[in-house]
């Protein structure tokens, strides 16, 4: 369906942010050489390892265009499975959504009007039991600044059913309603890929609170 990009504030790219390891290094060009099929087949096993989240936590780089959407897409079935959704950015908290933004989530039955983007802060970070980012590259630099660990990490563009190879979800900020049209495009996709996994996956311990397998 034809529906109706991510949050802006600064050039500065992650890459340039903070240096890459030589493990993450390897890490990156690995993926880069896997066809996207096998990519998913990676991500999904990489849940299937692990207990249902009690919290999740979605990121891009502004949190005023694609994670917002997407958090407020996970959040419709996820709630009623017990986990909590929210999102953050890298940069510039209390900003609104574009109008654009505003617009084309409308035909997804999403209200961004009222959003205001949320700081990406230590404490976010150490709640979340899943962390889902947009690039890959903001999947390293939450480990690398924060101390994570890869595994807690989700790339959501590796969801995607669509045999792609680009694994980012583009950034649609400041260009046009149709790229946003393509980007929620895409996020709905991927959204409705994590959901259906995250739903097959067993509970914590209750009497333990135990939430690692």
């Amino acid at each position: 369906m034809s529906r109706w990009q991510r949050g802006g504030g600064g050039t500065i790219t992650l890459t340039q942010l903070l240096p890459v390891p030589s493990s993450w290094k390897r890490l990156r060009s690995l993926a880069k050489s896997l066809p996207h099929p096998l990519l998913r087949q990676r991500a999904h096993a990489a849940l299937r390892r692990r207990l249902r989240p009690a919290d999740l936590l979605v990121v891009c780089h502004g949190n005023i265009c694609r994670s917002p959407f997407a958090a407020a897409l996970l959040a419709r079935p996820l709630v009623a499975m017990g986990i909590r959704v929210e999102s953050a950015g890298f940069v510039g908290p209390d900003r609104p959504s574009p109008r654009d933004a505003v617009r084309v989530a409308e035909a997804w039955g999403v209200d961004l009007s009222t959003h205001r983007s949320r700081l990406l802060t230590p404490q976010r970070v150490r709640q979340a039991e899943l962390i889902v980012v947009m690039d890959p590259a903001q999947g390293r630099a939450i480990c690398e600044r924060f101390g994570r660990s890869p595994r807690d990490i989700l790339a959501l563009g590796d969801m995607d059913p669509e045999p792609l190879v680009v694994r980012v979800i583009r950034d649609p900020v400041e260009q046009g309603p149709a790229a946003f049209a393509e980007s929620y495009e895409r996020i709905e996709r991927c959204v409705a890929g994590l959901v259906g996994a995250l739903a097959s996956l067993p509970c914590a311990d209750a009497t333990t609170g135990d939430r690692n397998p």
